[in-house]
Parts: C-alpha cells; structure tokens; sequence
C-alpha cells in the first residue's frame, strides 16, 4: 500500500507531477520540528535533489500598511493571466504564545487563493530572527519542483528580515508607500543597497502626484549609491505602481524579467545560487548545534554549570564558552 511507503518516496513524485495537496502536505513536513518529520522532510528534499526546474525567486519586503499583501494579489493575478503559475510564501507575525500565525495571507488575498495556477502559504515565522521562517528556503525549494515559474516570499518587514530573504532570492523588491523627503530619511542604506526594484505603491488617485514626486526622490538616492558590476545599466531603479488600478504592474514585471535574464546571461545567477547554497548549509550547521545545546542533558547541564560559574564571578563568560565549546568538540 502506498501508505506503508516511506513519506519522502510517496511524496516526490507527486511534487514533481504539479500535486497541490502533496505539495501543502510537503510543506507542511518541512515546517515540522519533530525529530521524524525533519528526517523524512531531509530525504525529500534530497529526493527532489536535481530535477532542474528553476523558478524566478522574487523577494519582497516593506513596512507594515504598505499594501504588500494587496500588492501581492494583483501582481499575482497578473503573472496567472500572463499564463504563469505562481507560488506565494507569506511569512505571517507569530503570535507569542501559540507560535501561530496571526494575519492570515489566504483571507488577504482573496482572488489569488481562488487561482488554479496560484499557490499560497502563510507560514508562521515561530520567532525566528528577522520574520523569515527558517523553512521557508525549503518551501521555496518545493515550489520550484512542482513547476512554479515564479516563487514570492513576503516578509514581514522588520529586524534583519530582508537580509535573510535576501539569501533565498534571485530579486528583491522593496515596496513602499508615497511620502515626502523627511521620510526618505529613515530608509536605511542597508536596504537600499539590497534592493533590485523600489517600487512606489499606491500610485493613483490624490496619490498619485505624491507616488510620482517619491519614485523622483528615491531614483536620485540610488544614483548615488555605487552600481554593482552585475547589473546592467539603470539598476537598481524605482518605478511606480498601484496595486488598486493595476497601473505599473507590467512595467514592473518587465524589469524584473530584463533584470533575471540579464543576471543569467553573465554567469551571475548561477554563482549566485551557488553562494546561496554554501550560506544555508552553514546556517544548518549552527541550527543543529543550537538544537543540542538545548535538548541533550548531558550539555544542558554542563551548559547550566558554567553559568552559575560565569554568574557568580569564578570564570568569565569568554572563558566559560571555549570550555563549552571544547567539551562539545570531544562529544559532550
């Protein structure tokens, strides 16, 4: 019977056939922190390993009440008239004491969530740093196995969230709603420098002229920011959109293809992907230790130790952490 199969040799070729309830049931297993389930979830990843689809990895960030969602929807809906089909992870705010996700990304997007060609998978970030939850690489992974041409992730827009989303992603967008000079202050160069595309939402209506003016304001501070050698000229760029009316959407979409190709016929992507690749496998390292300093007894306890000592003054903490890290270098 195939429910006596192994889990990861049932599910990837069902992945890999387009199968959307194998694929929520993947994510779901990839998302699991149960010892079993991270075990079945490695040997399907593993089983996927090489079936050489690739999809376009769209980062997108911004505050909170810029419409990131609305955007999302119609962009999406966009890509699934454009005869594209369309994966959208939604790193949703967890709630403190459940771990929960708490927005809620399917009620948000309403139309999308309806699509055939669209996927959508709010994921609770479960306090991870930045908002990105720590499966969402994986998830993006699935995606690109069952065909997606273009994956989405959104994050939640704060902490060190884009330099994360960063490390999953071929582009990264960051939207941001109409305001004045004072408030292109308080975007912070780091970001600036990450993103591919600055696109000014909400770009009609009494907005409109306002949209027009920051595009104008935030083209002027990327023309002062150095170029990087594998883009072509004018990129990174700002443009205006409305995810109301739907103008700008195209343009948007043409500049993110032209940008892709671009990366790809220069040997970037690829590279890129590469880095990408080595960057997770040492985050995997760090979580695994993480995990066996706080489940093996044995290190818990040595661990509890040396902070009594570090507490009371009878070793400093520098001193207490290479002991630690001797002491897990010989077993535990």
């Amino acid at each position: 019977m195939t429910d006596a199969r192994p889990l990861a040799a049932d599910l990837a070729p069902r992945i890999l056939a387009g199968e959307r309830r194998a694929l929520a049931r993947a994510v779901t297993l990839v998302e699991s922190t149960r010892p079993d389930h991270r075990a079945e979830a490695t040997a399907l990843i593993e089983a996927l390993r090489g079936h050489g689809r690739q999809a376009l990895r769209i980062g997108l960030s911004g505050t909170p009440g810029v419409g990131k969602s609305t955007f999302i929807e119609a962009f999406g809906m966009a890509l699934v008239e454009a005869g594209l089909s369309v994966a959208v992870l939604a790193v949703d705010p967890s709630s403190a004491r459940s771990g929960g996700s708490i927005l809620g990304d399917k009620t948000r997007m309403d139309r999308l969530s309806r699509a055939p060609r669209a996927f959508i998978r709010p994921s609770p970030s479960a306090t991870h740093l930045g908002g990105v939850a720590r499966r969402t690489r994986e998830a993006v992974a699935l995606c690109e196995a069952a065909g997606f041409d273009v994956v989405l992730i959104e994050t939640v827009g704060v902490g060190q969230s884009e330099t994360m989303v960063a490390e999953m992603c071929d582009l990264f967008v960051l939207l941001l709603a109409p305001a004045g000079g004072d408030e292109l202050q308080g975007v912070k160069r780091g970001i600036m420098e990450m993103a591919d595309l600055i696109l000014v939402n909400k770009a009609d209506g009494d907005l409109k002229p306002a949209a027009t003016r920051t595009v104008a304001d935030y083209a002027g501070a990327l023309r002062l920011l150095r170029k990087r050698p594998q883009d072509p000229e004018g990129f990174p760029k700002a443009l205006p959109v409305s995810a109301y009316t739907g103008d700008g959407l195209p343009e948007a979409w043409g500049q993110m293809q032209a940008l892709a190709r671009a990366r790809k016929d220069s040997g970037w992507w690829d590279r890129r992907r590469a880095q990408q690749a080595a960057h997770w496998f040492e985050e995997e390292v760090r979580a695994g230790l993480l995990a066996r300093l706080r489940t093996d007894p044995a290190i818990r306890a040595a661990m509890a130790g040396l902070a009594e000592d570090v507490a009371a003054g009878r070793t400093t903490p520098d001193a207490a952490a290479a002991e630690m890290l001797a002491r897990l270098g010989q077993g535990g």
